[in-house]
């Protein structure tokens, strides 16, 4: 299972929902991702360019995907953005894979 951390910004519009009515919004979250076979490792609240910050371990990239276009499509966000993590051994693996593969820069 892959991780990936998910921001997302509310509109202005549903800030004032909150405010109006406070909820967990981790719980939503939690319920979806789990519905799509993966796991919510972390939830905070932000501020700045992002309101909420969470990492979820999901079984593949279609089911990160999926996620993503459920929670775009529900319309409360003004940005949303899904980065696919590796773990450090991972970040080693595919340096020592790039090591091999001879690319050259090109030269000035």
């Amino acid at each position: 299972m892959g991780y990936y951390l998910v921001q997302a910004a509310y509109t202005a519009e549903a800030v004032a929902g909150l405010i109006n009515n406070p909820q967990n919004r981790r719980e939503a979250v939690q319920k979806a991702v789990e519905k799509l076979g993966g796991s919510l490792v972390g939830f905070w609240f932000a501020f700045g360019d992002y309101d909420i910050a969470a990492v979820c371990q999901m079984p593949d990239n279609v089911s990160a995907a999926a996620f993503s276009m459920a929670v775009a499509a529900g319309g409360a966000l003004r940005a949303f953005k899904t980065t696919p993590l590796m773990t450090a051994e991972e970040g080693i693996a595919a340096m020592k894979k790039a090591a091999k593969t001879g690319y050259k820069p090109p030269k000035k």
